[in-house]
């Protein structure tokens, strides 16, 4: 019986290239897969900041709301001490900007019956850079 010999495969090594084309395919994905979440992290952080800011404004308008002859005009800056109604909730909701916002400030304007809540804070965690973002809502009194 004769043995049959195979020629020696002139490709030697490929699947080893192929290996590392793999995992470098893969080591690149990976990679892209790492800066999506650490960019869905950073916007999800800027949403939270733009909802605190929301429930804030309207905090204030329903205490305008429930205080309605009061004048509750302030603006960004934080408000002396009072024993009245407006003046604690104005503090109350001063506090609440500051505690829960990056350098969180806010404001009210009236003009006539109409109210206009700027609420301001600093968004530069999730801009990167010095970004003052701010909400405005107006409403009637």
């Amino acid at each position: 019986m004769t043995k049959y010999n195979a020629p020696l495969s002139k490709q030697a090594g490929f699947t080893l290239l192929e290996i590392l084309i793999s995992i470098f395919i893969l080591a690149i994905g990976l990679l892209g897969l790492a800066a999506l979440q650490t960019t869905s992290l950073k916007n999800n952080h800027s949403a939270q900041y733009r909802t605190t800011a929301t429930i804030s404004a309207y905090d204030i308008i329903d205490r305008m709301r429930l205080n309605p002859d009061a004048d509750y005009t302030i603006a960004l800056l934080v408000p002396g001490s009072g024993a009245a109604l407006k003046d604690r909730d104005i503090i109350a909701w001063k506090t609440n900007l500051a505690s829960e916002l990056p350098i969180g400030d806010g404001s009210i304007a009236l003009n006539g019956d109409i109210v206009t809540i700027t609420v301001q804070w600093d968004d530069s965690r999730g801009t990167q850079g010095n970004n003052a973002q701010s909400f405005i809502v107006r409403t009637e009194r």
